[in-house]
């Protein structure tokens, strides 16, 4: 069962990685038939950007009413040596005003959570080096429970027809397979969790869509982010030897989830072993 459920996956990964949604889309012509047929209406296009706005202003308001700093130093990182610079501009400031750094802190990565910004494994990594792993990893999973929580609700509102236009027959093939595993669904959403078989970004997006239940959806998320938040945050602790963001996942570590990740799945195999 776990060949059945992680051979499919690779190649949502890979697509997902390369922005890819089929192969005649890489046409101009693809391109073209794409943008004439964007799915949301005025409406939906409106309630999307009113929640972006609402969010931002929420964002700005926090910024404007922390203690002065040098804002000019302060960017979302993307690469290891912009979170290096970015830990040491900020290490003071953390240190002087806890409280609204973390507000800040919390405000930044939901925001970026909600409407699928990338960089989030950066902000990770710098919870572990400005915050330990204790606390790092508490933060972390908090915020991308949150901001997972946040993406669930705004796609459940528009994010149907979205979702459909850009990945459709990983869209079906997500349904098909929670449709499989009712049954035992919260143990198959932890697995997707714990392991890299499907982006994160998809799994808030489709499981309003394929009718994951919310509080299904919260448990698996809250607790199967826990050891990856885990990696990542221990990783921040030495933030000075990293020199890519691949060096987190490497072979030993991808097993180590995907271990975790079966054990997970291992009621439901056992059950329908005894059903058989």
């Amino acid at each position: 069962m776990l060949h059945s459920v992680m051979a499919p996956t690779r190649n949502l990964i890979r697509d997902e990685e390369l922005g890819a949604v089929s192969n005649d889309d890489d046409s101009p012509s693809g391109k073209r038939s794409k943008l004439d047929r964007f799915p949301l209406s005025r409406w939906e296009l409106a309630v999307s950007l009113g929640v972006f706005l609402v969010f931002s202003s929420g964002l700005i308001c926090i910024y404007i009413t922390m203690p002065a700093a040098e804002f000019g130093k302060l960017k979302l990182p993307r690469s290891i040596s912009d979170l290096r610079s970015l830990k040491d501009n900020l290490a003071n400031y953390a240190n002087e005003y806890p409280a609204q750094f973390v507000l800040g802190y919390c405000a930044t990565y939901i925001f970026m959570q909600t409407f699928m910004i990338p960089g989030t494994i950066f902000m990770s990594l710098l919870a572990g080096a400005l915050f330990g792993v204790i606390k790092g990893v508490i933060l972390v999973v908090f915020n991308a429970t949150a901001g997972a929580t946040s993406c669930f609700f705004l796609s459940k509102l528009i994010g149907r027809p979205l979702i459909t236009w850009l990945w459709p027959d990983k869209l079906r093939f997500f349904q098909a397979e929670i449709g499989k595993r009712r049954d035992k669904l919260l143990n198959y959403m932890l697995f997707l969790r714990i392991t890299p078989t499907l982006p994160n970004l998809f799994i808030n997006l489709a499981s309003p869509i394929v009718d994951v239940p919310f509080h299904v959806f919260f448990l698996a998320t809250l607790v199967g982010l826990i050891p990856a938040a885990y990696i990542t945050v221990r990783a921040g602790l030495a933030i000075g030897d990293l020199k890519s963001v691949k060096d987190l996942y490497d072979f030993k570590t991808l097993s180590v989830l995907f271990l975790i990740g079966f054990i997970s799945i291992l009621p439901t195999i056992l059950k329908r072993k005894k059903v058989i």
